[in-house]
């Protein structure tokens, strides 16, 4: 960062704006080294002051990138928005394959955490029971059941609770859009933060049990049981019975300690603001860094939000492959909007912009940091789950809910979400929220589990990285919990209308 003080950040020197860091009011004066300008107009906190004078037509830069141009002559010490910025963005586009050296990345410490080595080779770092559905009309039915369940076992047990994740889909479904249903709830179903599972079925929905196991594929069958409630008296019933006996073969598991390198964390982000791109995701990337340089896996989503950024994955690409899949999903991304008629850059959304993102240009040049600078190893369709080691791409929508589920069912033990506008839901697994701003933080405190806001208040960016690395070990470890964990927020979402295209 080029210039910065308690009150404003210029993040690059090739930047037409500073960001602001507290509300500015008209007549208000900015001082600095080699800055000394008029404040025009009334800015809120986190939005952009030009620092030069700009021309109509001509790009801004912010990040050391275009986020857009002017649609009018922008004065310096203006406020810039969407009443004076627009997206350069429009349709799908060629690329070319250009890669960039890798980067270097942190040295590698040898960290490890309290987990669970499961038989398929994955690693927990929980020990639950879970109880998925393949249709929604059972949902009270599977929350009855865990209800009841955890009325009877406990972590004496040797469990770290039962749950169950409501879904509407399963019934009615045909083609990509049912195929895309069981792919989610499969990958839930190998997760390995559940030690045991119960899949429970209606009987006559589309995603019946039998046509389901297909999609499941081998299993472990001490570890997976099957009940369809059709064939049974009282379900409730059959179904108590079935825990107890994944509870018993649950608590066969015991923690030791596991190398990082089994460690697989989403990124993402929602309700983002102004700061999003220089405190919160900066620092995921660089958490990014480390656990890959432990031999570990990160997972970026939210494919619109690579928009107008995604030429700095692609030439971090592993190779000519990797390179040709990201172009297939941005493409095929906008494609899917196009077809459904709607405007491809008709982002950010209202409470972006409130928070000072004013273009997607903006949004995803600030969404990409949370990969860090490491190569970009594979790149996954909606669904799939995690191969390669290293940063992974995985196609899917920017709904928070959504993407953090794809992120679970791709196999990430973590999800690791930045937010500058706050959001209490969770996914399955713990989902950390990070506040962009300290203010959020502090208002927050039952949804934000650390705060990255104190970038912009002094705290070295390394300091800060080491100190949240050692937090993920011990959240991973069992040490502490998330906020969604604490007050059970804990639910998923799949794709309609899917993104196989």
């Amino acid at each position: 960062m080029s210039k910065a003080n308690v009150d404003y950040i210029q993040v690059n020197e090739a930047d037409h704006v500073f960001i602001t860091l507290r509300e500015y009011k008209k007549g208000d004066q900015i001082e600095g080294r080699e800055v000394s300008l008029k404040v025009e107009a009334d800015t809120p906190s986190g939005h952009k002051i030009a620092r030069k004078d700009i021309t109509k037509g001509e790009s801004v830069y912010k990040f050391g990138y275009p986020i857009g141009h002017a649609t009018k002559e922008i004065k310096a010490g203006q406020w810039v928005h969407t009443h004076n910025l627009k997206t350069s963005l429009s349709g799908t586009q060629n690329y070319d394959y250009v890669p960039k050296p890798q980067a270097s990345l942190p040295d590698r410490q040898g960290y490890t955490f309290e987990g669970y080595n499961r038989k398929d080779g994955q690693a927990g770092i929980r020990n639950e029971v879970w109880v998925i559905n393949t249709v929604g009309c059972i949902n009270k039915t599977c929350e009855t059941v865990v209800k009841m369940a955890n009325e009877t076992f406990s972590e004496e047990d040797g469990i770290d609770g039962v749950y169950h994740f409501p879904h509407l889909f399963g019934c009615s479904q045909l083609g990509d859009d049912l195929h895309n249903t069981q792919k989610i709830l499969s990958g839930l179903i190998h997760h390995p933060n559940a030690a045991a599972i119960l899949v429970m079925g209606l009987g006559c929905e589309n995603n019946y049990i039998q046509v389901f196991k297909d999609v499941i594929g081998e299993i472990d069958q001490e570890r997976i049981a099957f009940l369809e409630v059709q064939k049974v008296e009282d379900e409730i019933e059959e179904a108590l019975n079935a825990i107890e006996e994944l509870v018993a073969y649950a608590s066969t598991f015991q923690k030791e300690p596991i190398p990082l390198s089994k460690l697989k964390v989403g990124l993402k982000c929602g309700g983002s603001d102004g700061l999003s791109g220089i405190t919160a995701n900066p620092l995921l990337g660089a958490f990014s860094d480390r656990l890959i340089a432990e031999g570990g896996t990160t997972v970026l989503t939210e494919t619109p939000e690579l928009f107008g950024a995604e030429h700095l994955l692609m030439e971090r690409a592993d190779n000519e492959g990797v390179f040709n899949n990201i172009v297939t999903m941005v493409n095929d991304f906008k494609e899917y909007f196009l077809r459904h008629g709607q405007q491809i850059y008709e982002n950010p959304s209202p409470g972006n912009k409130d928070g000072g993102i004013t273009t997607l240009e903006e949004k995803s040049l600030g969404n990409v940091q949370k990969g860090g600078f490491a190569q970009v190893s594979d790149v996954l369709k909606y669904g799939d789950r995690l191969v390669a080691p290293g940063l992974n791409l995985l196609e899917g929508p920017g709904n928070d809910l959504i993407s953090v589920t794809a992120l679970a069912a791709s196999g990430a033990q973590i999800v690791l979400f930045t937010t500058g506008r706050g959001t209490p839901f969770g996914g399955p697994v713990p989902t950390v929220k990070l506040s962009t701003n300290t203010a959020l933080a502090a208002r927050k405190k039952r949804w934000i589990d650390f705060n990255a806001g104190v970038l912009v208040e002094g705290t070295d960016k390394e300091d800060l990285a080491e100190e949240f690395m050692r937090y993920i070990i011990d959240l991973a470890s069992g040490k502490t919990k998330t906020n969604n964990e604490r007050y059970g927020f804990k639910e998923i979402s799949i794709f309609k209308d899917g993104v196989v295209l």
